[in-house]
Formats: C-alpha cells, sequence, structure tokens
C-alpha cells in the first residue's frame, strides 16, 4: 500500500531531525571531548585534595589533642610556667573542640594563678561568642555566673540562667541552684523551695548537689528527703 504524501513527509522530516542530532553529537564530542576529560580529571584531583585535606586536618587535631593533653598534665603537675605559651596555638586549632578546651583550660589556669579577672573576661568571651557550641557556652555561662554571683543583682542571676535552670537541661542542677540562691536573696521563697525540691528529685543531677538541695528545699518546708535516700536524716 502506498503511503500517503503527508505521512511519507513526516517520515523523511523525522530522518532528517535524527540525522541532524547525531552530527550534532559528533561534532559535540570533537569539539568539547578534550574539554570533558580535562573536566573530569579536575573533579578527581579536587576529591583526592578534599580527602588529602581532612586526612592532614585530621593529623592535626590528633597532634593538638596530645599538645592539649600535656598542657593539662602540667597544669596538674604545677609547671604552669610555658602552659599559657602552649595553649596560645591550640585556641586556633581547626578543631572546635580542641581550641574551646584550650580557651577554657586558660581561664581554669587563671583562676588557679588567682587571675579572677582574666577568668572572668575569657568567660565572658565564650559565653558571647555565636561560633563556638552551644553545649561550651553554656558550660562558660555556668562558670561566668559562679564567678561574678555576688556581684550580680538576683534578677539577673535569674534571667542569665533560665534557659538552663530548667529539668532536663545538661546544667539543670548548677545553673537551678544558683537561680535558688539568687530566688532566696529576692525573698522569692516559695519558688525557692519547689525550685531545690525539683533538683533533689532529679536523678541526672550529681548527688552532691541534689544533697545541698534536700537540705536547702527542707529549710524552705519542702520535704524532698526521699529524693535522695542516701542523704542523713
Amino acid at each position: 500500500m502506498a503511503i500517503a504524501p503527508d505521512q511519507s513527509a513526516t517520515t523523511f522530516a523525522r530522518e532528517v531531525d535524527e540525522n541532524l542530532r547525531r552530527d550534532n553529537l559528533r561534532d559535540a564530542a570533537r569539539a568539547y571531548g578534550k574539554w570533558a576529560i580535562a573536566g573530569l580529571v579536575l573533579l578527581l584531583i579536587a576529591i583526592a585534595a578534599l580527602f588529602f585535606w581532612r586526612d592532614q586536618q585530621a593529623k592535626q587535631a590528633a597532634a593538638d589533642g596530645e599538645k592539649l593533653s600535656q598542657a593539662i598534665e602540667d597544669i596538674g603537675n604545677g609547671k604552669t610556667a610555658t602552659v599559657p605559651a602552649q595553649l596560645a596555638p591550640l585556641e586556633k586549632s581547626n578543631a572546635d573542640a580542641i581550641a574551646i578546651s584550650a580557651r577554657l583550660t586558660n581561664a581554669a589556669l587563671a583562676l588557679q594563678q588567682n587571675q579572677r579577672p582574666r577568668a572572668i573576661s575569657i568567660y565572658t568571651a565564650v559565653a558571647a561568642d555565636d561560633s563556638v557550641p552551644q553545649p561550651w557556652r553554656d558550660l562558660a555561662t555556668i562558670r561566668l555566673t559562679s564567678l561574678d554571683f555576688d556581684s550580680l543583682t538576683p534578677q539577673a542571676v535569674i534571667a542569665r540562667l533560665a534557659p538552663l535552670a530548667k529539668p532536663g537541661q545538661p546544667w539543670f542542677g548548677s545553673a537551678g541552684e544558683m537561680t535558688g540562691l539568687a530566688l532566696l536573696k529576692a525573698n522569692r521563697k516559695s519558688e525557692a523551695g519547689r525550685l531545690f525540691g525539683q533538683i533533689a528529685a532529679d536523678p541526672t543531677v550529681p548527688d552532691s548537689i541534689r544533697g545541698r538541695a534536700v537540705q536547702m528545699a527542707g529549710s524552705l518546708g519542702v520535704d524532698a528527703s526521699a529524693s535522695l535516700p542516701q542523704v542523713s536524716r
């Protein structure tokens, strides 16, 4: 059976289009083939460089970790003369944990050497540093507040520690205890008693803090002794 003219034209047009595409692909391969190969090579080089960089970073972090351990060991042995010089480059380590640990170790050393203003300055900087992971900033806030507690108004202490002085928070024990004392200073005894009772009942809080909380709660009319059987009655 003969093919209709319009159908024949359609078939011819499809064949021309397919041939044109084939020619275009062949010409593109000839023209850009070398560039495609070069791009692939560059990609492989970039991947290799990334793995090398990560390996170097890991090695550097391990070396920095050893230096930090040595500095802490020296502090423990009373060999503190060279510790600041040991910690200075570690505070700029590419490993965040090493860098922040070095800063906090420097603050602890300052306290040990009775350099309270310097320690407060370090803790203040860490607590306000948005680039530092939140758990470390919270630790700095706790240490800072414990140092300048007496110079702060009760409301300032309560406001600063409000996000941390809640059951379930990692620093609930320390933050809650200082908040409870601030509530007492503000003559908010019933709130303080309830908070100390919560601290005493929280099994995640260190026993030393829970023991004090039991006693404080009891002095405020809240019997929390059942929360901590170890406490002598």
